[in-house]
């Protein structure tokens, strides 16, 4: 994506589905899923989490915008998100799985779909997370990349960022 078109993205709010827009896997053909042998380890993220998202240029890793978000890790793997990075009047909610990996580490997918000002879908945006929990696991950090699709699946534009989480209590 070049720096204009990121601009351009940034300022129409696409790129703040990285809130956590993108997450959602529904429908998507995933088959990622929760199939942790860890159960301990497996647990550790589920629950409710206060996220702070940080959409950056991907290629400088500059901060572009910060927004509040809030997740819920469900156990079996399922992942429900919320933002305040979008308009709720133009994105769905964010859905999508998510899974233990190993150690402290997690990956999550997820997707939502982007709405026109007069009410016509007119793209899906899907991130994937990398998680790592620390060790006390009321804190999490994570690297994302964002795919914006169009109504077809195919990847028109693609965006980066980070976020930190609190588990909310």
């Amino acid at each position: 994506m070049t720096s204009g078109n990121l601009k351009r993205f940034a300022a129409s709010g696409g790129i703040a589905a990285l809130v956590l827009a993108g997450m959602l896997a529904l429908g998507s053909g995933l088959t990622v899923g929760a199939r942790s042998t860890d159960e301990a380890s497996h647990k550790r993220l589920e629950g409710t989490w206060r996220v702070q998202l940080t959409v950056r240029d991907c290629q400088t890793n500059a901060a572009l915008r910060t927004f509040p978000a809030l997740f819920a890790f469900a156990k079996g793997g399922t992942l429900t998100a919320t933002t305040a990075g979008q308009s709720p009047a133009q994105f769905s909610p964010n859905l999508g799985v998510w899974e233990h990996t190993r150690g402290n580490t997690y990956t999550a997918v997820s997707e939502a779909f982007v709405f026109s000002p007069a009410g016509v879908w007119i793209q899906t945006h899907r991130l994937t997370r990398a998680i790592e929990l620390d060790s006390d696991a009321d804190e999490f950090t994570d690297s994302l990349t964002l795919e914006i699709l169009d109504t077809n699946r195919n990847v028109i534009a693609t965006g980066c960022g980070t976020s930190a989480a609190h588990r909310f209590e």
